[in-house]
């Protein structure tokens, strides 16, 4: 991706925060940040798209946000930022990014205790003067004390999703490199994890120098750290700005299995591993499987897989957390496959916070090979996110069947994505939710709830006949926002109980669920939905991240919902609206109306 990209987009979310410091209106502070966002997702130069005047066809770009582009690439600036940072300390804009923290409070002990960076906030926060403040206290300070230490920690990793696109970049690059017969990514972003700390590629060339000296000088690289015979360490920057160490290793052919085996991981698989050839008086290493000085396998991770008297292991789930006692078993599960995922049953459009129209998302759907696709504006209580009234929202639901009967080879359905309110009730009444095919519940509020409070609103949504899912459970943002405290051992049972089932959300800065809740589900009879809560076209391509997440979480086909074919979709949702009502664990017995047929 182009520099200027990246840069741009930095100012429009630099703009955005100032804007949300100054007080001024939350639709425009939104408006910038969804520029930001489009300008991160263009993979052409922004400079070329300007000169051929197509800047306004980039989602989210209007006339005043070209103009912007067009004035920081004549001049290197864009006036509207310089103005803002004459009004509000520049510096303030880092405090918004620590959870608990938002801009009145910035606001607040900027004007009365004069803080202006993070220095200034660990000072008044051990004096104890933050405290003090009215509106405060000293669980609040707790709260913001709490948010900067998961800042501190989140901030030495990046996000699967930021990460895995340079890598891949990286590795199509190299493998055009001449002379590289192979090339492979290896690391956290090879077993899927939700963050990584650098870049791990191997590649096998005749002639390692050149190979290394051609790869220090790819466009993505900014700067070279190291260069070697056979080893390179360069600076990269990603989607999100953020820097990242990518490191290049050339090996041999014959040991290159066991350099793979090696750099991907993780620590406690391959001492696992290790352990169980040195009880055969062997060695494993990077270079092989040896006994003695002999090699006796290493040219494929399936040889000294085999060699060890294994089955060969998915990388995903290389955490030694049962997976080498169930190879040893042949008991692995067949884990779940991108192209087995048939539609999508949470997208975004243009109703709510969306960039397209319910007719261009359902034949985008359509163009991906998917079954099914369902569409879930939100509800009302979502103003910030343009939250459908009742009314609008029965406009809504007669517009999406009439794109239904338009849309050929595509079942498309009317949903809803309903907050669940800080009593556990749901924004639409049981109206509006049995009109809908499917119905995604989510906590959008109340974070910061203690955690029977959130548990009690989860499991009383659940217990709704009409909800199908509850939505991005946790509410977490990865190196942004904390999960919610939930009880997920109850909640988990709850669902299974229910008929619920919980989504995993696909989009790289959520993954919600984790992979060990995914698994922890799965192994307690929950059925996992995968969705990519996509707001665009181009959203709906991060399915992959939520198949990643699922198969680090063990996961089938048989365990997610929307691998089902349509008939077999609309018999498991079925199942809830036709079970007969039970007590209320919450103490509350949500209205039904009996038994329902799933209207689509």
């Amino acid at each position: 991706m182009a520099s200027k990209n990246l840069e741009i987009a930095k100012l429009f979310d630099e703009i955005a925060d100032l804007l949300e410091l100054a007080g001024q209106n939350r639709f425009r502070v939104n408006a910038y940040h969804n520029a930001a966002r489009s300008l991160r997702d263009v993979m052409a130069d922004i400079a070329e798209l300007a000169r051929q005047e197509t800047l306004t066809d980039i989602p989210n770009i209007g006339a005043s946000m070209a103009d912007h582009i067009q004035e920081y690439l004549e001049r290197g600036r864009i006036g509207r930022h310089q103005e803002l940072v004459g009004q509000v300390p520049h510096t303030l804009v880092a405090l918004l990014q620590i959870p608990g923290l938002g801009p009145k409070k910035v606001m607040a002990i900027y004007e009365n205790l004069g803080v202006k960076s993070l220095e200034d906030l660990k000072r008044v926060l051990d004096s104890g003067e933050l405290a003090k403040l009215p509106g405060m206290g000293t669980k609040t300070a707790d709260r913001i004390r709490q948010g900067m230490a998961f800042l501190e920690q989140a901030g030495q990793r990046v996000p699967l999703g930021a990460a895995r696109p340079v890598a891949m970049s990286l590795v199509e690059q190299i493998g055009k490199l001449p002379g590289v017969e192979r090339v492979e990514v290896a690391g956290s972003i090879r077993r899927g994890k939700e963050s990584v700390g650098d870049l791990d590629i191997l590649c096998t060339a005749p002639v390692g120098p050149a190979a290394v000296e051609a790869f220090t000088k790819l466009p993505p690289v900014e700067r070279v750290l190291a260069a070697g015979q056979t080893k390179a360490s360069v600076i990269v920057r990603t989607r999100v700005g953020r820097e990242l160490q990518a490191d290049l290793r050339v090996v041999p052919a014959e040991s290159f299995g066991a350099a793979l085996l090696y750099f991907t991981g993780s620590k406690p698989h391959n001492i696992h591993l290790r352990e169980m050839a040195i009880k055969r008086g062997w060695k494993l290493n990077e270079y092989g499987l040896f006994e003695g000085e002999k090699m006796i396998a290493g040219k494929t991770e399936e040889q000294v897989y085999k060699k060890l008297g294994l089955s060969w292991m998915e990388p995903e789930i290389r955490e030694d957390a049962g997976e080498i006692e169930a190879a040893e078993q042949k008991r692995l599960p067949k884990l779940l496959a991108l192209d087995q995922v048939r539609g999508d049953l949470h997208v975004h459009t243009v109703a709510s916070d969306g960039q397209n129209t319910i007719e261009e998302m359902a034949r985008a759907a359509k163009d991906m090979g998917y079954e099914y696709l369902a569409i879930a504006d939100h509800s009302k209580s979502a103003a910030i996110a343009s939250g459908l009234s009742i009314e609008r929202m029965w406009d809504h639901i007669h517009q999406m069947r009439g794109v239904a009967h338009r849309i050929k080879g595509l079942a498309l359905l009317v949903s809803t994505e309903v907050d669940i309110l800080a009593d556990g009730s749901l924004d639409y009444p049981n109206e509006i939710l049995a009109e809908c095919d499917f119905v995604t519940a989510s906590l959008h509020s109340g974070f910061q709830q203690p955690r029977e409070v959130a548990t009690r609103r989860v499991l009383a949504a659940m217990e709704n006949p009409y909800v199908s899912s509850i939505g991005h459970p946790t509410g977490r943002l990865i190196g942004k926002r904390e999960a919610i405290d939930l009880d997920m051992r109850e909640i988990i049972k709850a669902a299974a109980e229910t008929h619920t089932a919980l989504e995993l959300n696909a989009h790289w800065e959520r993954l919600d669920l984790k992979d060990q809740h995914v698994r922890m589900a799965i192994e307690g009879g929950v059925t996992i939905v995968i969705n990519t809560d996509a707001h665009s076209i181009g959203d709906m391509e991060l399915m992959e991240y939520g198949v990643i997440t699922a198969r680090r979480g063990w996961a089938e086909a048989k365990n997610v919902l929307n691998t089902f074919t349509l008939a077999g979709l609309k018999k498991w949702l079925g199942r809830k609206r036709s079970q007969p009502r039970r007590p209320s664990r919450t103490g509350k017995v949500p209205v039904s109306r009996g038994q329902e047929e799933i209207p689509f």
